[in-house]
């Protein structure tokens, strides 16, 4: 009977996911990265392919960086593209849609082996600079997006050779389609693509600030929180042993852990994570839009030159984020004692759910689809975004939600203030049900409330999928 009934969530499970991919279009990325400067990038490639069926990678170019300056290490994606293709097979199991190891072989490319604007400017065209150029021309009107892990000169040298060879309206066009983000500026050639071409969708924390960066929120200690989801204990148990080639290749960590795989988190489809709005909080962080002050007091930790901003660019904005955390009699969750308020909170306050759900795709890579986790799947009685009238009731409703594993289910209802217009507090009554009940605040303009439905199960480990609903109240 276990059987039937394991193989019967299976082909639910399978075709559910087979529809979300038909429905939802998949973010579309390039990677460049300065793979060997630091053994993050290793790691950030191990967790990517995991989510290779669910993010279009169209490309993986090796680059230099201020750490890197005079080489590229392309045979480090091949092999790390060899231990994947090795356990393919086996993720298939459990999510359609996974490439084959040759499909990703025939994306990795070659950057220029030179440090930062040594590498952009006429003949100075290399394998992955022609690359993104081939994409970004491709029949695709979903835009692209450039994940920078390390220099982002070979980017710089496609602008280059757009803006020299393409009329206007050509160049402004194959512009609107890009998308930037990257970890800190790791060259100069950063700062002068943001200077050169001002209408560039760009996130960065700029210069060369890593210890005021909001992707630095993936692997900070935070203290007065359960840090053990990034420790070593954590990622030997979970992602290095025993779970199989592709888990060996996971490098033990030198600097930060994953400091780069910030660069690609928010293109995961979770129910959270919206992409084209940076300033909405997603497992990648949440950032502002504006022209961030200079501080030449400050001194960075490379030889990158930090230089002023000429136009506004999506960077650090703040959280203040208080924890749930469980209760042991009564109502099953509590806002925890303490509170939060900075740009790491942006992106930490996921960072036990982004890595469970890291931890339950390695175990994908070996386990049968009986044996392991699979997300729970949230659906709403209700349209996700709706208008109400100042002081009109209404309810949010997650009533249709769904495991693939039979597994029971947690709600969590939150109103998130920072990506919404009306900033005061919203009592959720009992917030860990399916069902919240509201009254709308009294407002004299119009005001948008963005609630987020955070849909956990009890598997192991335990995983979360979410809902955003956007409520407008308007006055009467």
């Amino acid at each position: 009977m276990k059987t039937i009934l394991s193989l019967l969530l299976f082909s639910s499970a399978f075709i559910c996911s087979s529809l979300i991919a038909q429905t939802n279009q998949k973010n579309r990325v390039i990677i460049l990265t300065d793979i060997e400067a630091d053994p993050d990038d290793t790691q950030s490639l191990v967790r990517l392919f995991l989510y290779s069926n669910q993010i279009q990678i169209k490309g993986l170019v090796a680059t230099t960086s201020c750490w890197l300056q005079k080489s590229i290490n392309p045979e480090s994606i091949e092999r790390v593209v060899q231990a994947y293709g090795k356990v393919q097979p086996n993720l298939l199991k459990h999510e359609s849609g996974y490439p084959r190891a040759e499909e990703l072989q025939a994306l990795i490319k070659k950057g220029l082996p030179v440090y930062g604007m040594k590498g952009v400017g006429d003949g100075k065209d290399s394998e992955g600079s022609d690359w993104i150029i081939k994409v970004l021309e491709e029949k695709d009107d979903r835009p692209l997006w450039i994940s920078v892990w390390g220099g982002v000169n070979t980017l710089a040298q496609s602008l280059d050779k757009i803006k020299k060879t393409k009329s206007k309206k050509e160049t402004k066009r194959l512009i609107s389609k890009l998308r930037v983000y990257t970890i800190s500026d790791q060259d100069d050639s950063g700062l002068w693509i943001r200077n050169n071409f001002p209408n560039l969708f760009y996130i960065v924390s700029p210069g060369d600030y890593y210890a005021n960066a909001t992707w630095t929120g993936i692997n900070s200690f935070i203290k007065g929180i359960d840090n053990s989801t990034i420790s070593n204990s954590w990622i030997a148990e979970n992602i290095q042993q025993n779970h199989g080639p592709l888990g060996a290749e996971y490098p033990d960590v030198a600097w930060g852990v994953e400091g780069d795989t910030p660069a690609f988190l928010s293109l995961i489809p979770n129910g959270l994570n919206e992409s084209e709005h940076p300033g909405w909080g997603a497992w990648g962080g949440r950032y502002a839009l504006y022209k961030p002050e200079f501080d030449a007091t400050k001194k960075g930790s490379s030889i990158v030159t930090l230089a002023p901003e000429t136009r506004a660019i999506w960077t650090n904005t703040n959280d203040k984020y208080t924890p749930y955390i469980a209760k042991e009699y009564g109502r099953t969750v509590k806002k925890d004692t303490v509170s939060f308020d900075g740009y790491k909170a942006t992106l930490w306050r996921w960072r036990d759910d982004f890595q469970n759900d890291f931890a339950a795709r390695m175990d994908w890579c070996t386990m049968s689809f009986e044996e392991a986790n699979h997300p729970p799947v949230p659906e709403l009685t209700h349209p996700e975004k709706f208008t109400v009238k100042s002081g009109e009731s209404f309810h949010l409703d997650a009533f249709k939600s769904t495991d693939p594993d039979g597994d029971n289910l947690c709600y969590l209802w939150f109103h998130y203030p920072e990506e919404s217009t009306y900033k005061k507090e919203i009592n959720m009554g009992a917030e860990n049900v399916h069902i919240v009940n509201l009254k709308a605040p009294v407002v004299e303009k119009k005001e948008t409330i963005h609630f987020i439905l955070k849909l956990s199960d009890k598997g192991t480990p335990s995983l979360s999928r979410y809902k955003r609903v956007i409520v407008t109240v308007l006055p009467k």
